[in-house]
């Protein structure tokens, strides 16, 4: 806990827009008994203690200035308000929704895990500055069960972001089961890079962890890549190929060799099953994929682009693709999922002035599958490497000239999964960098302080480990 003017300040991640402390203490060690309306389950779940006997009363407001909102914000920054009020006799989460009120629920319970049981009485008004606030998780080159990916969405839910997005097809590997399709996860799911240990996900997977995360707070956004990165898809439907042979499985890291052809006989055929029924498993927005297209003609790339997002469009979901799709003219509402910071702009910012919203997920700073430092034994370097300071300090407002900050979406981590074996893998490339993008996603650029930040997040490493988790000790941080 830090010591600031004399006071125990509860550490939390991200940063509040406002705590104060209001006097006394309360003793919280034998559990809640929650009353009011809301979000009963999944507040019991994120605050993870047993039902006692304080009050932790749920309250909706209709009225947004109780939760420190104005006129001015935008509503889904009402949605997810909060008040927090911690009292001498009683605990009170106020929201103008569910989502405000699961927000208000991770951060007490970030309050029990660094001053509990006995807690400073606080008032916490708070609301974050990016609506979207993600991870992009390869299982792909590298699959992870349900089990793993529910520890993804706490950890998520835990630094209050919102999005779990799945890359579930690649090169190496096909994730989901497709009606109708059954080779795709038949012949092309057993492996992985370096042939590591395959599976793949069914409808009732998905649903389940679909189900678990909407609980917690976070929204599953399924991935389909096309039209490149589709080995996997060409080794399993020999149909894909205009000259009916299947390539080989692709167990090696390598990109940019494999494509759908519009002239292959089934590609049609497969781009409508598809994106058909994963818009159906999802609950809001498919990802098409889009990035690092081979050589191709570009109207070919722009009419699979555009086909692949009408099969969405067509079962009522909104498109997400890589920023490359931005020439291939998307449906208006789309979002431009922006990463590779050595290429030009232009057409990322001609579509958001058309239309599209932009996802910052820039390599340098959040793609959380680079290496912490050079000599590190997981991650790759080819954006250099990224240590947890470098995952902070970065403005989300100076990456991409020409859009404003209200044509920004939010903000995305990713971790792609070549060099990954084990949840411990996982969670080790993760962890502190991930507290970092929570923090850039919720607090936003010009409010954000490394040694404020650096005092604060070392007691999210201290539950981490309290949980068994692995994570890395990155420099600059008095973890003890």
């Amino acid at each position: 806990m830090k010591r600031r003017q004399g006071r125990d300040i509860p550490a939390v991640v991200p940063k509040p827009r406002s705590l104060q402390l209001t006097g006394g203490r309360i003793d919280l060690s034998a559990g809640f008994d929650v009353i009011g309306t809301g979000e009963v389950d999944g507040v019991l779940a994120a605050v993870r203690v047993r039902p006692g006997p304080v009050p932790l009363e749920l309250r909706l407001t209709d009225r947004p200035a109780e939760v420190g909102a104005t006129p001015h914000d935008p509503d889904w920054r009402i949605r997810e308000a909060y008040r927090l009020s911690i009292g001498v006799e009683r605990v009170e989460i106020t929201a103008t929704s569910t989502q405000g009120q699961l927000a208000g629920a991770a951060t007490l319970r970030q309050v029990l895990d660094d001053a509990g049981p006995i807690v400073p009485c606080l008032d916490i008004v708070d609301a974050p500055r990016f609506a979207w606030r993600g991870l992009s998780l390869d299982v792909a080159r590298r699959f992870f069960p349900v089990e793993d990916l529910g520890l993804v969405v706490d950890l998520l839910a835990d630094l209050r972001m919102n999005v779990l997005h799945l890359h579930l097809t690649d090169d190496q590997g096909w994730r989901i089961e497709v009606p109708g399709w059954p080779d795709l996860t038949g012949l092309s799911s057993s492996g992985g890079c370096g042939g590591g240990p395959g599976g793949f996900y069914t409808a009732e997977d998905l649903t389940r962890l679909t189900g678990y995360a909407r609980r917690r707070g976070v929204t599953v956004i399924p991935e389909v890549d096309v039209p490149g990165h589709v080995n996997a898809a060409l080794h399993a439907i020999p149909g894909l190929n205009p000259d009916g042979v299947a390539p080989p499985e692709h167990t090696g890291t390598e990109v940019g060799f494999s494509r759908l052809d519009a002239s292959a006989p089934t590609t049609a055929d497969f781009l409508r099953d598809v994106f058909g029924f994963v818009a159906g498993l999802a609950t809001d927005r498919v990802h098409v994929g889009g990035d690092e297209p081979p050589a191709m003609p570009g109207d070919e790339y722009a009419n699979l682009v555009r086909a692949a997002a009408a099969h969405v469009v067509a079962a009522g979901r909104s498109v997400v693709a890589w920023q490359e799709a931005a020439s291939a003219g998307l449906p208006r509402g789309s979002v431009l999922q922006w990463w590779d910071e050595r290429a030009p702009v232009d057409d990322v910012v001609a579509a958001v002035h058309a239309g599209a919203r932009l996802l910052l997920s820039p390599a340098s700073s959040v793609y959380l599958d680079m290496r912490y430092s050079a000599d590190f034994p997981l991650g790759l370097d080819w954006a250099g490497t990224t240590e947890l300071r470098d995952s902070h300090d970065w403005d989300p407002l100076a990456v991409v000239h020409g859009v404003g900050e209200d044509r920004i979406a939010g903000i995305e981590a990713c971790l792609f999964s070549e060099t990954l074996r084990t949840r411990d893998d996982l969670t080790t490339m993760l962890l502190p960098r991930l507290a970092a993008v929570a923090e850039a996603a919720w607090v936003g650029a010009g409010k954000r302080d490394w040694e404020d930040f650096a005092s604060r997040v070392p007691a999210r490493g201290r539950c981490w480990t309290a949980t068994g988790l692995a994570w890395h000790q990155s420099p600059g941080v008095d973890w003890a």
